[in-house]
């Protein structure tokens, strides 16, 4: 299913995406060569920052195991240069040197082969020698085994990269000789000559071998004696198609991927026309940015999207959504996440997920939606969304996407923190108000502050919200969070006379107004609790409704005295 998706997205997008036989490949250093075949200096075509590097259209790199197996005209310093931090260097040397022979052998009357021949025709020791003088030298060593680390060759009276020259390239795929094509692919269904081993897919913290579909040798699932790709048939129309699918969306540039901690996620529509790229392209301002802002995005614009399509103004028929969630293992990429979902649902999903997160914000600089990164690092000791507890990624992903229940441990990680800081904020507070009504549709908490809610820990909060305001209101500053809240949050019985009898000092400090507005607020709280008075424990979920109760009403005293600020 994964795989031929990924064949669907090639072809239908066939004509923006590299041709059979070719990848677009990051190449960050070349070999600037005399037109003798001479080494004369390196060129650096790193960007700036040097995390990338300039892309280039190149054959198709090969698949590898543990036997040394060289690309076409382009490799890492092992095959190039002969030099590697790893020994037996010169065993990946001379296969490079024998693919360039073999080129030459083909075509010897081209004269960028008679020189790259040449070139290797010279003693390797004394070359390397020749270039560890090169002033670039030093970056070579220290960005060895980036994504970005291969090099390949430009003549000094040429501007053109020897890899990226389609006759040479031509060459080197008149000069295969193909298998007969007597197998089925398992994802067309069609006969083809079947790939021994698949290309390599990088996502960031993996190696640069590693490959979604990958077999190890006797290990168990060699099945009826068929070996590597011998098990799982795949025709190499289509490994080419789905492996650069991949690689696109897995690019530098990208919009059809997001990263969360360890974790990467790439999506795609099932179709390919002006509406569905809509669709991606607000999937893409939904997950990768923090918050929307004025100079950012418009949610609004954002949510128009979704609601086009949930509204059946653009019409979705059948078409599906796809979301692949990946993790970098050893040699490996591990598929954490899959899901393919109805375009229409997705949309619906995705606003309801709008209105689950929906909450009143009282900050200066309003911030109307909270992304992912946001959410996660609202969670975590440090604030940061990478150290989030394992899996969580994709159980919030899933919850946003499939509109399930959102993960009790988003939900309990949240209330740890409220605990550990004495702090909620909105992004918590968010937190927990959708995950309390995707569990109870029948008494959801509201955006705002809900005055008919009874509730017993939503009653506590804004109790509590209230007196650490009136001691706030006596003395300038309140202290009863810090030393209270916990306690009022789980156990209110036990703490809560001691709370109103302090309360009732600090309200002979106010002003006659404002004794009469604060002792009518707590009689009002006070009196939506049943006969039996404060409860002796407060469970799990109503933890969170006291952390909302709470929270409601302080913004609504925000709130309320701007109102009369302004109405003044």
């Amino acid at each position: 299913m994964i795989l031929r998706a990924l064949y669907d997205y090639y072809q239908q997008r066939k004509d923006q995406l590299p041709s059979p036989g070719k990848e677009l490949k990051e190449i960050g250093f070349i070999l600037v060569l005399s037109d003798e075949g001479e080494f004369i200096r390196f060129e650096d075509r790193r960007k700036e920052g040097n995390k990338s590097a300039d892309q280039f259209l190149v054959r198709k790199s090969v698949g590898r195991s543990s036997a040394p197996v060289a690309n076409y005209l382009y490799d890492n310093s092992a095959y190039v240069l002969g030099y590697s931090e790893k020994p037996n260097a010169l065993k990946y040397y001379d296969v490079f040197k024998a693919k360039i022979e073999d080129a030459y052998n083909k075509a010897p009357d081209n004269k960028d082969l008679e020189r790259l021949k040449n070139f290797y025709g010279q003693n390797v020791d004394e070359k390397l020698e020749k270039m560890q003088s090169d002033p670039l030298w030093p970056e070579i060593i220290k960005n060895l085994g980036k994504k970005f680390s291969f090099f390949s060759f430009r003549f000094e009276t040429d501007r053109e990269i020897v890899a990226a020259k389609d006759e040479l390239i031509d060459i080197d795929m008149e000069q295969r000789v193909s298998s007969p094509a007597d197998k089925i692919c398992l994802i067309t269904g069609d006969r083809d000559e079947i790939v021994e081993i698949t290309t390599a897919t990088m996502i960031p913290g993996s190696q640069a071998i590693a490959k979604l579909v990958a077999f190890q040798v006797n290990s168990g699932y060699d099945s009826y004696g068929k070996k590597k790709g011998g098990n799982a048939p795949i025709g190499k129309k289509a490994e080419f198609a789905y492996t650069t699918a991949m690689n696109h969306m897995l690019g530098k540039n990208s919009r059809n991927k997001f990263l969360l901690g360890n974790r990467t996620f790439i999506f795609w529509s099932s179709v390919n026309n002006d509406d569905t790229a809509a669709l991606e392209e607000a999937t893409a301002d939904l997950l990768s940015l923090e918050s929307f802002v004025e100079t950012e995005k418009d949610p609004e614009l954002v949510r128009k999207v979704f609601t086009s399509i949930y509204s059946g103004d653009i019409k979705a028929s059948d078409d599906k959504f796809y979301i692949l969630g990946l993790a970098p293992n050893s040699a490996r990429i591990a598929v954490s996440y899959w899901a393919a979902i109805p375009l229409r649902d997705f949309a619906k999903n995705i606003l309801c997920h709008f209105d689950d997160f929906d909450i009143v914000d009282i900050r200066l600089d309003k911030k109307p939606y909270m992304g992912l990164r946001s959410i996660l690092s609202a969670v975590t000791l440090g604030g940061k969304s990478s150290e989030a507890i394992p899996n969580l990624a994709e159980n919030v992903v899933k919850s946003i996407f499939q509109h399930l229940p959102y993960p009790a441990q988003l939900y309990n990680a949240a209330i740890r923190r409220i605990r550990a800081e004495q702090k909620i904020g909105i992004t918590r507070a968010a937190i927990i108000k959708a995950y309390l009504n995707r569990l109870n549709n029948n008494n959801k908490i509201t955006k705002m502050l809900d005055k008919t809610n009874e509730n017993p820990g939503y009653l506590c909060g804004r109790l509590f919200a209230t007196i650490e305001k009136i001691q706030s209101e006596a003395n300038g500053k309140a202290s009863v969070k810090e030393g209270y809240m916990n306690s009022a949050s789980t156990v209110p019985a036990a703490v809560f006379p001691t709370l109103l009898n302090l309360s009732n000092h600090h309200l002979e400090k106010l002003s006659v107004a404002g004794k009469i507005y604060f002792r009518n607020l707590e009689m009002e709280i006070f009196n939506k609790f049943d006969g039996s008075g404060f409860p002796t424990q407060l469970s799990l979920p109503e933890q969170g409704n006291f952390f909302m109760g709470y929270f409601h009403q302080l913004s609504d005293f925000y709130t309320s005295k701007k109102d009369n600020a302004e109405n003044k």
